[in-house]
């Protein structure tokens, strides 16, 4: 993509084809990553093993934790990229994308061995009892031991290239690892493959995100010259400017998806108190009901770079025009989804597994998980707002109303008055209420926006 038609998608291309030509080709990348993520508790489910899910579900904690780093060097870097493209400083966007590279990396490496070092204790915190314990370690060791670094790199590289308005060329980076590890996965894990269970699922894994960060690597060394992202060493160092603009928005982010992770080990800890059955359906059912949340994520990732674009050029009405637009068609699009969901439970549970106790249970978790779709999208999009305008501090009050506030304290007492079921429904409580706020907030930031827009235009 030239300067000139990155300038054209950003400033004057009509939104519906502006927000198009950003989102549905992370759309797709994010449908093929749902796939992805579905495909190992898909062929584990295959072995018919309670043991080998819960495995894959237990082990979940830990990958999402990997996301706090995205998050930090991802999503910083991608904002901090943005916002300098608005104002055409390419230096600061280069020095940016150099900087989240290096510490992509070096995040990984601390990552690898932290978990690797404290394995055992890590595997008893996340909930797994001596029937699951070595199906959990085995996963672990693919996933996070040799994993860490592609996993991080793979997403934060992708950011990267997006927040420079190359949606296809991030989807198709993603997409590539994620089918690489759909066609992986049944000859790692099936019995008339290699047959390595749960830790198969983990290799397939591993491989596809190496995959995807070599395809990174040689696209940025391709277009060296037409991009502005660069993983040049000469670019990377601990300017102020560039460090804080970065940790502005990443810290807030990582920390938000940190408090994402303690919600759910203790979720999966409250599960686990039950039986290998119970796991296994809040970890399909909760799989499931990501599917439609990844569109909406690809929505919204796919509009943040033109959000922050026009807020760093102070065109705040395109700005909102492109938000309202984004969040109309991801409420209908998901208020639809929870409909269908609500009605055919039963059935998209047993697509995982035919354990009649697993799809008794998994029914009522994704029956009661389902209406949350709606509200979720209102709350993840008000928070990328804040991550893309470079107000780190106000989507961290998100993440901590969320979880610390609601969600968490609704886990034990929705457990307490509805045992296990009621765990289903934290979520959902939490979702409501901050739906409200964000609609409150958005409305509040935008009328704030245009009023220092009026005054300097005087």
């Amino acid at each position: 993509m030239s300067a000139a038609t990155k300038t054209e998608l950003f400033e004057s291309m009509p939104i519906p084809r502006a927000v198009a030509t950003l989102s549905v080709p992370t759309i797709i990348g994010s449908l093929v990553m749902m796939l992805y993520n579905l495909a190992d508790t898909y062929f584990v489910g295959m072995l018919n093993s309670s043991i080998d899910t819960s495995a894959v579900t237990l082990a979940a904690p830990v990958l999402l934790a990997f996301n706090a780093v995205n998050n930090l060097f991802g999503v910083g870097s991608s904002s901090m990229m943005s916002r300098a493209l608005g104002r055409k400083d390419y230096d600061t966007v280069k020095r940016s994308s150099a900087f989240g590279f290096y510490c992509a990396i070096l995040s990984g490496l601390l990552f690898s061995v932290f978990c690797t070092t404290f394995m055992d204790p890590l595997i008893g915190i996340l909930g797994a009892t001596e029937l699951t314990r070595e199906a959990t370690a085995d996963y672990l060791f693919y996933t996070v031991s040799l994993g860490a670094i592609p996993s991080i790199l793979n997403v934060v590289l992708g950011y990267m290239i997006r927040s420079e308005g190359a949606a296809l060329h991030a989807s198709i980076g993603t997409m590539s690892g994620c089918l690489l590890n759909i066609i992986l996965d049944p000859v790692f894990i099936l019995p008339w493959g290699l047959g390595l269970g749960a830790a198969g699922a983990g290799l397939a894994t591993f491989t596809s995100n190496c995959f995807s960060c070599a395809y990174f690597i040689i696209l940025i060394a391709i277009k060296r010259g037409k991009t502005y992202v660069s993983l040049n060493p000469r670019y990377f160092a601990f300017t102020k400017l560039i460090v804080i603009g970065i940790c502005a928005v990443g810290i807030p982010a990582a920390i938000q998806n940190l408090l994402n992770v303690t919600g759910m080990t203790i979720l999966n800890n409250f599960t686990s108190e039950f039986n290998e059955d119970a796991i296994s359906a809040m970890g399909i059912s909760q799989k499931i009901n990501m599917i439609p949340m990844y569109v909406a994520m690809g929505i919204s990732q796919g509009v943040m770079p033109l959000i922050s674009y026009n807020f760093a050029s102070g065109n705040i009405e395109r700005m909102k025009k492109a938000l309202t637009f984004t969040i109309k068609i991801s409420i209908i699009f998901l208020s639809c989804v929870a409909v269908l969901y609500f009605i055919f439970s039963e059935e998209l549970i047993s697509l995982f597994m035919k354990n009649e106790s697993v799809i008794g249970y998994g029914k009522v978790f994704l029956r009661i998980m389902a209406p949350t779709q709606p509200f979720l999208t209102l709350d993840f999009i008000g928070v990328g707002v804040y991550q893309a305008c470079g107000m780190g501090k106000k989507s961290l009050i998100f993440a901590i109303c969320r979880k610390i506030v609601l969600e968490i304290p609704a886990l034990f007492i929705l457990n307490k008055l509805f045992p296990l079921y009621g765990l289903a429904g934290a979520q959902l409580f939490a979702e409501v209420i901050l739906a409200i706020a964000a609609v409150i907030v958005l409305a509040s930031m935008f009328r704030t926006l245009e009023k220092k827009q009026t005054v300097h235009q005087a």
